[in-house]
């Protein structure tokens, strides 16, 4: 059974810090890039981040830039998003994904495994 499991949402007043925890069973991450996505109320899946397998290359929204860092743990089949200096704006459902590719994308529909999803609350 698929299962991609997200943690770590809640409630942070702004500028405060979040780690998101992403763990994921059943399905292989080996040589994938694997992303975060995040949905507010109202408003389109955007791309947050993205890892590629070898840990060496990142993309990020230009939202998240200088903020935000993903990491993967490719032996446990884990991924994180360290999130920081969170403000309202990033309030919203954030999602982990495997890809169907193995290079680097922030592109939704080239991700096929999808978490439910964790909510995220930047508010004072």
């Amino acid at each position: 059974q698929v299962q991609l499991v997200e943690s770590g949402g809640g409630l942070v007043q702004p500028g405060g810090s979040l780690r998101l925890s992403c763990t994921v069973s059943g399905i292989t991450l080996e040589r994938f890039s694997i992303a975060w996505f995040r949905q507010a109320a109202g408003k389109e899946r955007e791309f947050v981040a993205a890892i590629a397998w070898s840990n060496s290359h990142t993309n990020y929204a230009d939202s998240v830039k200088g903020r935000f860092t993903v990491s993967r743990d490719n032996a446990n089949n884990k991924m994180y998003l360290q999130m920081s200096s969170l403000n309202p704006e990033d309030t919203a459902v954030y999602y982990c994904a495997r890809a169907s590719v193995m290079f680097l994308t922030s592109r939704s529909d080239l991700y096929d495994q999808w978490g439910q999803g964790t909510q995220v609350t930047v508010s004072s």
